[in-house]
């Protein structure tokens, strides 16, 4: 069983305790959808306000729903497609305060309001993104952004297989 202190202070502090948390999930772990699911379980346990928390996988070109937690989600984005498409074309993490005012935006939940998902690459390889959705407009912010980012280099280097 694990048991994580992860802080209720900063913002820095969460993201700081989300990183050690999911090094020692993943530290001896081989199994990339092991370690996609516990980091899934791991940002929804403990980021407020989501609505939808999980993995998208890159297969065969296109993204392709991984581990999450949440309501039932869209299986298959076309890269370049919506949020998670734009994240995995340019392999730059998408912040978007209003899902609504995105071109092009994917609705897999209509209660979603704002949307980051971030690129996960292993050798500067998509092999997955990060995509997390709050009901909330504006939810995420830069701070959010890098705490993501740092979460998914870590996974990059993790996943084998």
């Amino acid at each position: 069983m694990y048991q994580f202190d992860i802080a209720a202070g900063s913002k820095a502090d969460l993201y700081r305790d989300l990183l050690a948390a999911l090094d020692a999930l993943t530290a001896d772990e081989r199994d990339p959808i092991a370690n996609m699911a516990n980091a899934a379980a791991l940002v929804w346990e403990y980021l407020p306000d989501l609505n939808w928390a999980g993995f998208y996988r890159l297969v065969e070109g296109e993204l392709v729903l991984g581990p999450f937690q949440g309501k039932v989600a869209c299986i298959r984005i076309p890269v370049g497609k919506g949020v998670c498409g734009a994240a995995a074309e340019t392999l730059t993490t998408q912040l978007v305060e209003d899902v609504h005012a995105f071109p092009g935006h994917i609705a897999c939940d209509a209660a979603s309001r704002s949307e980051l998902v971030v690129p996960v690459t292993k050798d500067g390889v998509l092999v997955a993104v990060l995509d997390l959705d709050s009901p909330e407009p504006a939810r995420f912010d830069a701070e959010d952004a890098a705490g993501c980012e740092a979460l998914a280099a870590l996974l990059g280097e993790r996943l084998r297989g």
